[in-house]
């Protein structure tokens, strides 16, 4: 037995948390945006569908792996409709290979000793909250995200008259 004194780490679970290093357990997350309707699952293990809190109160869902549950997949809105935000890190080596990030989002939370120089001078943006989409992503990409905020501006709409209608 050593008599030196031992300070235990603290933590926390992601019940309260608004920030991604306590929802995921790490520094950060990475995270590949997808339209749902290109979003499959292949495996014959059908994920763990939990609810989670959003910072702005909405529920939005986490899919993890029904073995080891780590995180799959979410939706921030809740209602796997329109976009699905994988977890970068689940893909496999070939998928991982065509994507590249566009952008270091809310850094303010970052831990100190993650460093993003190498980034900026790559030319990806790096902001202390959310960037300005239409300054960083391709035409492309806007073209696509756009036609996914109309869908899911009707998705919302159609989910609130269905609950209109059934209260």
């Amino acid at each position: 037995m050593t008599s030196e004194t031992f300070t235990p780490l603290k933590g926390h679970c992601a019940c309260e948390a608004v920030k991604y290093e306590r929802e995921t357990g790490a520094a950060f997350a990475l995270n590949a945006v997808v339209e749902t309707s290109n979003f499959r699952i292949i495996s014959s293990n059908q994920p763990l569908r939990t609810e989670m809190v959003q910072p702005s109160g909405e529920i939005g869902m986490m899919a993890r792996c029904p073995l080891c549950y780590t995180g799959l997949f979410r939706d921030y809105d809740g209602d796997g409709t329109v976009m699905t935000y994988v977890k970068a890190g689940t893909l496999d080596d070939e998928s991982k290979k065509s994507i590249q990030p566009t952008g270091h989002i809310f850094t303010s939370t970052k831990l100190d000793w993650v460093d993003l120089t190498s980034e900026r001078e790559r030319g990806i943006p790096v902001v202390q909250e959310h960037y300005k989409r239409r300054e960083v992503w391709s035409d492309e990409a806007n073209g696509r995200y756009d036609i996914l905020l109309q869908k899911e501006a009707a998705a919302k709409k159609a989910k609130a008259a269905r609950q209109e209608s059934e209260a």
